[in-house]
C-alpha cells in the first residue's frame, strides 16, 4: 500500500499590498519557503475591483529564479528589457525563466467587467542554472490540455501528468508537476507524488479536507513526504492548485526580486543593476 503523506503545514492568505499599489494575497513567501523548497512565493492576484490592480508592476529586475504568471480572468500586459511584449489572457500560462537578469513589468488590465483574477507562482533556480540564459514560455489556454479522471474530477495539466495527460511544460530543473483541479462535490482525489518531492495543494474554491485538516478558498496545505496524496471535497465542488517539485537543497540569499545562493552574489546583482551592467547579453 502506498504511503499517503500527511499534513506538514497549514497556511490562510495574507493580504499585502505590491509593485505599485496592487492589493493581493501573499499565500507564503520568505518566511516559510525553507519548508517548501524549491518554491520561493505564491501571490493571489483574484481581485473584481480595478483600482486595486491597475497600477500594476513597473519596470522592476529578477535574477536566479523563474515566475509562472497564471491567468483565470482577465489580461496582464507584459514587456521586457530584451524587447519581449504581449498578452496574458485568460486560461494562458507565461513561464519567465530571469537566469543571469531580466528586466520587465506586469500590467494587469482585468476582463471587460473589471475582473483580473490569477496566481503568480516563484520557484528556485540552481546555483548551476541561475546565470543561464533569460528566456520566456508562453502557453495559451488552448494548449493545455484538460482531462476528465474516473470520479468526475477535472484537470488542466499545465506541467506535470495525470491521466495519461501530459501538460506542455517540459525541460524545468526543478521537475515540477503543475495541476488546476477541479473535484466533485463528496468526491476524493489521490494522486501519487514523487516521494521526495515538496507537495502542496492550494485551494482556490469550495470546501474540503486534506489529511484530516478542513479547507477552503484561500487555504495551502503543505505535505510531508510520501508516495500520494489524498485531497476530498465536501458538500460542493473543490478547486485547487496542485504543486509538486524536485527541491534544490542549496543555501538562499533573497532580497526583493532577486534570490541567489550567497550574499556576495546578491551584493553584486544590486551593483550590476545600479551601474546598468544587470542585463548580460
Amino acid at each position: 500500500m502506498k504511503r499517503t503523506r500527511k499534513v506538514k503545514m497549514v497556511l490562510k492568505r495574507q493580504p499585502t499590498i505590491e509593485g505599485a499599489g496592487v492589493h493581493l494575497h501573499r499565500v507564503f513567501g520568505f518566511n516559510e519557503s525553507p519548508r517548501l523548497d524549491p518554491f520561493l512565493m505564491l501571490d493571489d492576484f483574484r481581485s473584481d475591483t480595478p483600482e486595486y490592480y491597475v497600477k500594476g508592476f513597473p519596470w522592476h529586475p529578477h535574477r536566479g529564479i523563474e515566475t509562472i504568471t497564471y491567468v483565470t480572468k482577465g489580461d496582464v500586459e507584459h514587456g521586457d528589457s530584451l524587447g519581449n511584449k504581449g498578452i496574458i489572457s485568460t486560461g494562458d500560462v507565461q513561464w519567465m525563466t530571469a537566469g543571469s537578469g531580466i528586466i520587465h513589468q506586469e500590467m494587469p488590465k482585468g476582463d471587460p467587467k473589471g475582473a483580473m483574477h490569477g496566481f503568480q507562482l516563484w520557484a528556485n533556480l540552481p546555483a548551476s542554472q541561475k546565470m543561464m540564459p533569460p528566456r520566456y514560455r508562453s502557453i495559451t489556454a488552448d494548449r493545455i490540455p484538460e482531462v476528465e479522471l474516473e470520479n468526475g474530477a477535472m484537470v488542466k495539466v499545465i506541467a506535470g501528468s495525470i491521466g495519461g495527460v501530459q501538460g506542455p511544460m517540459d525541460d524545468i530543473v526543478i521537475d515540477p508537476e503543475y495541476l488546476d483541479c477541479t473535484l466533485p462535490a463528496g468526491q476524493k482525489f489521490v494522486h501519487a507524488t514523487d516521494p521526495g518531492y515538496t507537495a502542496f495543494i492550494y485551494a482556490i474554491g469550495g470546501m474540503g479536507e486534506a489529511g484530516g485538516k478542513p479547507i477552503s478558498n484561500g487555504t495551502l496545505v503543505l505535505f510531508d513526504e510520501g508516495e500520494q496524496l489524498s485531497v476530498s471535497a465536501a458538500g460542493e465542488p473543490l478547486r485547487f492548485l496542485l504543486l509538486t517539485g524536485k527541491p534544490l537543497n542549496e543555501p538562499v540569499a533573497w532580497r526583493g526580486p532577486i534570490v541567489m545562493n550567497t550574499q556576495e552574489e546578491l551584493k553584486l546583482a544590486f551593483q550590476e543593476y545600479r551601474e546598468g551592467t544587470f542585463i548580460k547579453r
